[in-house]
């Protein structure tokens, strides 16, 4: 009896609920998002499995109807109780939010429940100068700097430059190739090497030690960044100890993205061409990046007063006194 009246009620806000959306769990949702994932080939599937692991401590085999707003919102004060940042709780909601998404879309539960807002300023500043970054450099083993030097120029992400291959470097046209499919934005890139004579070294210095140690190998060596042949697959321990002994503890790889895209807009490189350097598809995501550093702010004001100086020299001009009027020579009046 107390089934059929909730059912009624159910049909009286026009949301009834079968028994097979009832038993639908967490953990269905989580096979489902998986499925998803693997059927479109998304590379993020990794990071998506760390996010539901996460969320399934909090929430284990507790039905998808059970989720509700209050249960949310408890998640929410529960990691920031751990200590988690903003940005990262917000991650694990949108990877849950798109699973209920998911299960609403093949009918397998009516709705998903309205979920909690987070907003996170997660607007990174920095950068590093030029003698920061040597000293990094220095800091690093040797087959790991040129990977840094690149990025600093190019601005491009470590794992465009890390997957990077001999055949998108093309020597006759002096540009290296990201093809369509291969970057973050899904749009192919590239980037005239030649006409920067110091990328244009880096380059071509690469390409004769790779030539060299394919012929003491015996073997062709594909990548343009390696160690000892073999592909760089991660850098992170290197460059966390290598900041660490350069007095930068707190500097990420992503800092050398800031740092091109700064190094671009002082450079006066226009905007759009700059965007398509990088790879950054939305100008509100490159704005992000053009921070002025305090060097850049005290040589705009430096040029601001040069121009009022020149302003108030315009506005006094040379008047000769009239023959007859005292001494003679020209003084000087304002208008």
């Amino acid at each position: 009896m107390a089934l059929l009246r909730r059912r009624m009620e159910e049909m009286g806000r026009g949301r009834l609920i079968g028994p097979t959306a009832e038993r639908v769990t967490f953990e269905d949702l989580r096979d489902g998002l998986m499925r998803d994932y693997e059927v479109n080939g998304r590379r993020s599937i990794d990071r998506a499995k760390g996010c539901l692991d996460r969320l399934g401590e909090f929430f284990g085999m507790a039905r998808a109807l059970e989720i509700t707003t209050d249960r949310l919102n408890s998640y929410v004060l529960h990691r920031q109780e751990d200590g988690v940042a903003r940005a990262t709780i917000r991650r694990e909601l949108a990877i849950l939010r798109r699973a209920f998404t998911l299960a609403v879309r093949a009918g397998r539960i009516p709705q998903a429940p309205a979920f909690p807002s987070l907003s996170v300023d997660n607007a990174r500043k920095g950068f590093l100068d030029g003698e920061t970054l040597e000293r990094v450099v220095s800091e690093l083993p040797e087959p790991l700097r040129p990977v840094v030097r690149f990025a600093a120029f190019t601005g491009w992400r470590k794992g465009e430059i890390l997957s990077l291959t001999w055949g998108q470097v093309d020597f006759e046209a002096g540009v290296i190739r990201l093809e369509p499919g291969t970057t973050k934005n899904g749009e192919g890139r590239e980037f005239p090497f030649r006409v920067l004579p110091p990328l244009a070294e880096l380059v071509e210095a690469q390409r004769e030690q790779t030539r060299a140690l394919e012929r003491e190998q015996g073997r062709i060596i594909p990548h343009v960044f390696h160690r000892d042949g073999k592909r760089i697959k991660s850098m992170r321990t290197a460059w966390d100890a290598a900041c660490r002994r350069a007095g930068v503890p707190d500097a990420i790889f992503h800092d050398l993205r800031r740092t091109a895209v700064r190094t671009l807009e002082r450079a006066g490189v226009s905007r759009s061409v700059a965007m398509k350097l990088t790879g950054h598809k939305t100008e509100v995501v490159y704005r992000r990046y053009a921070i002025a550093d305090a060097a850049a702010l005290a040589e705009g004001v430096e040029k601001l007063t040069k121009l009022h100086a020149t302003s108030s020299a315009e506005r006094r001009t040379v008047v000769p006194i009239r023959e007859g009027a005292g001494s003679g020579g020209p003084v000087t009046a304002s208008h």
